[in-house]
């Protein structure tokens, strides 16, 4: 059964071109209940453990320094099918090949800077939720 609820980063690029508003917004028009939001900014290290399921993979150095390279605003979605419909309305990791409308396609600048990271599955969504929210911050 899929979850009601995914997790989602505006990143570095997009928080630093001032986009993260239209993005919240683009988000909530989509139906999305934002129960959690923060905005930090990662270390490398931390960078590199969010990322660690990619260490073995050549632009894994590259991901971990982009990714700690500015604020990011973390967020828990919630919507009935919150992973598959918030993968539908981000668009593909390449923007060249995102569809219109979708946030990739209108903020991205590259591959790497997407603008948005989006859970895969429910279980990532679970685990990447609770990698910015502890059980001691209210999460709605």
């Amino acid at each position: 059964m899929a979850s009601n609820r995914t997790f989602t980063m505006i990143k570095p690029d997009a928080f630093e071109a001032g986009n993260s508003g239209a993005i919240l917004k683009m988000i909530e028009e989509a139906g999305f209940k934002i129960v959690a939001m923060k905005a930090t900014k990662l270390t490398p290290e931390l960078a590199g453990k969010f990322y660690e399921v990619h260490q073995e993979r050549p632009f894994y150095a590259d991901l971990c320094k982009y990714m700690s390279s500015g604020p990011i605003i973390a967020a828990i979605l919630e919507k009935d099918n919150a992973v598959e419909d918030f993968r539908a309305l981000i668009g593909a990791t390449n923007p060249a090949n995102a569809a219109e409308g979708t946030i990739r396609k209108i903020f991205a600048k590259s591959i790497e800077a997407n603008a948005v990271h989006g859970s895969d599955s429910d279980e990532n969504a679970a685990i990447e939720g609770s990698f910015y929210f502890s059980q001691t911050e209210r999460v709605l």
